[in-house]
């Protein structure tokens, strides 16, 4: 079975964005030209799914004149329209007859591009009545209103007070139109009278992301989300076996004077740059934790390779350095994908829609894991230069 139908809560009075909001829906604010609901719909287009419910309250007719039936976004758009008063459960419920038997959840002010067909895929596996999609906040984004172990929510706080709580919830929820039955007639909060029902029945699943999530809830946070959304062509470069010679098996680039070109390697990050692309650097360097090289020495072969290119007017963007070994556990060595989610939260990227381009199949493992849009393996027949020449 595939899921064909998501539903859009869209009917809140969005205060916090006053004075917009006094005129206007909060997901009608513009993000590159056009309303943020907008690229929700793009988004849910891009997942094959083309119908599309919207839960409305608030101004319904500025959504309404703007989306029409959804044609042409290639989506066909149903609206229920309840008053402005009623919370999420009630507006839920008083839809209940436009909904499949399954759907997906979105709340209007919130963006992640998740993956949808790893997310649904591990929903239509499980027992679970509902699946929430959770960020996993490390970096302590926002405040934490759940605990997940093992693919379960264990612990759900709305109000964000308990002690263990490590994750949000940010919309993107998968369910089965049988959970409503829990739901009262009451005019109540969704996820306050659900998910805790939910819960003790031991079927509130939760998909985990990484890759941070970007909202319109408040106006500082739209500054992020503007950056966010501005078109953006990245690449992420390995260091060894990509920009220069690779060391034997077990070696590590030591001085300065080991760190040797690749042929056209120089030219290649050039030709990157010409074609407007950001360039970062994702670098396992293990020696430091071996005690082969030290920071110092780390930093001047690196400062060489910098200067190396600034001789031909390039800069990278940022370099990214894991300096564990292989046993320690970090989030951070390749193949894990840490280096490219810290870069992505540092420039308010969209990892789908960058490359990476490797030497090593724990590059490509990297970026796959992290959802990147293309990974570029180089080999005896396939330099950096052809693969930037020719494919980017």
């Amino acid at each position: 079975m595939s899921l064909s139908q998501a539903v859009i809560l869209a009917g809140g009075l969005g205060t916090r964005l006053q004075p917009f909001t006094l005129d206007n829906p909060k997901p009608m604010i513009e993000i590159e030209g056009v309303p943020f609901l907008e690229h929700l719909i793009i988004q849910v287009k891009s997942w094959g799914i083309d119908n599309i419910v919207m839960l409305l309250g608030y101004l319904p007719e500025k959504i309404e004149d703007y989306f029409g039936d959804g044609r042409r976004f290639g989506v066909n758009i149903e609206y229920s329209v309840t008053p402005i008063e009623y919370d999420t459960g009630l507006r839920i419920k008083n839809a209940y007859e436009l909904f499949d038997d399954e759907f997906i959840l979105l709340y209007c002010d919130n963006y992640c591009p998740i993956d949808f067909r790893k997310a649904y895929e591990q929903f239509s596996k499980s027992d679970n009545m509902i699946q929430l999609t959770v960020y996993s906040n490390k970096d302590g984004y926002t405040k934490s209103n759940l605990l997940v172990e093992d693919g379960q929510v264990v612990l759900y706080d709305k109000k964000r007070v308990a002690s263990g709580l490590q994750g949000v919830d940010i919309g993107y929820i998968f369910l089965k139109k049988q959970v409503l039955s829990v739901l009262s007639d009451r005019n109540v909060n969704f996820e306050s009278e659900v998910y805790p029902k939910i819960l003790e029945k031991g079927r509130l699943g939760a998909y985990v992301t990484e890759h941070r999530y970007y909202s319109i809830g408040s106006w500082e946070r739209i500054e992020l989300t503007k950056e966010f959304f501005k078109p953006k062509k990245v690449a992420f470069l390995d260091r060894d076996g990509t920009l220069n010679v690779r060391p034997p098996r077990a070696c590590y680039i030591e001085r300065k004077e080991d760190f040797v070109w690749l042929p056209k390697a120089k030219e290649a990050v050039a030709l990157l740059k010409q074609k407007g692309y950001k360039i970062y650097l994702i670098t396992n360097q293990p020696g430091i934790a071996r005690g082969n090289i030290t920071w110092d020495d780390l930093n001047e072969i690196n400062n060489k390779m910098l200067h190396d290119l600034d001789e031909i007017n390039v800069r990278l963007d940022g370099i990214y350095i894991c300096p564990h070994g292989w046993d320690e556990g970090c989030d951070c060595r390749k193949p894990k994908p840490g280096m490219l989610y810290n870069a992505q939260k540092d420039h308010s990227l969209n990892l789908t829609q960058c490359v990476l381009i490797g030497d090593d199949e724990r590059d490509i493992e990297a970026g796959n894991a992290a959802g990147l849009a293309a990974c570029y393996m180089i080999n005896e027949r396939m330099s950096l230069w052809d693969i930037v020449d020719n494919y980017l």
